[in-house]
């Protein structure tokens, strides 16, 4: 999977569910092989106001995907009035993959957001739709090393006695951070700055912090 992202674009992707809020990080550099195209692209989008989209992968086809999915949005919104809850434009992103599953968006997406009762969500995907309601999730060119620290510090997999407190915004934000600043010594797809977007009930703050540059 990592090969598709790396050949095509690169970057990687983690969201993070916390109590009533949740956080989406991305790195801004786009490359093609082994030399950088861009150091400032969002790979992160508002679609509604309760909802975030982080995508990584083939660029032409993240553009594509994404004009498509704000179409439908509206189209959503003209005819019922109201934004599409997180939740419904988790199911819509699925189906729209699965529709192209022969010829596929070579892209890897990550919706976050608040759902109906105000607790925040995180959906991860594969390139042809399937997809999973999750508490955090890495993907892109560095998961392979950012899921691991994810399940031990978010995970708490394999240890005794710890204290699952839910995490302030602070940390989760400083957590993914740090988690970013490690990836980009070990991935060279991975750099240059983290953009991180943290979105519960009374809206979007968005902040970047600086990556390796080289």
């Amino acid at each position: 999977s990592s090969g598709i992202n790396a050949e095509y674009g690169g970057g990687s992707v983690v969201a993070v569910a916390g109590e009533d809020f949740a956080v989406v990080g991305c790195d801004t550099r786009l490359s093609e092989g082994y030399s950088i195209l861009s150091r400032d692209v969002s790979k992160i989008r508002k679609m509604t106001k309760s909802g975030l989209l982080g995508c990584v992968g083939f660029h032409g086809d993240v553009l594509t995907l994404t004009k498509s999915l704000d179409a439908r949005l509206k189209q959503y919104k003209h005819t019922h009035g109201k934004d599409m809850s997180c939740e419904a434009m988790a199911q819509m992103l699925s189906a729209t993959l699965y529709y192209r599953r022969f010829f596929p968006y070579w892209v890897y997406n990550m919706v976050a957001g608040v759902d109906n009762n105000g607790k925040g969500c995180v959906f991860s995907y594969d390139p042809v739709g399937s997809y999973e309601r999750e508490s955090y999730r890495a993907c892109g060119s560095a998961s392979a090393i950012i899921q691991p620290l994810l399940d031990n510090q978010l995970g708490y997999k394999n240890q005794s006695n710890v204290d699952p407190t839910p995490l302030s915004r602070d940390r989760v934000r400083n957590m993914v951070r740090d988690i970013f600043a490690a990836a980009s010594e070990r991935d060279i797809y991975t750099g240059d700055e983290v953009e991180i977007s943290i979105i519960d009930a009374k809206g979007v703050e968005t902040q970047r912090f600086p990556l390796r540059s080289d």
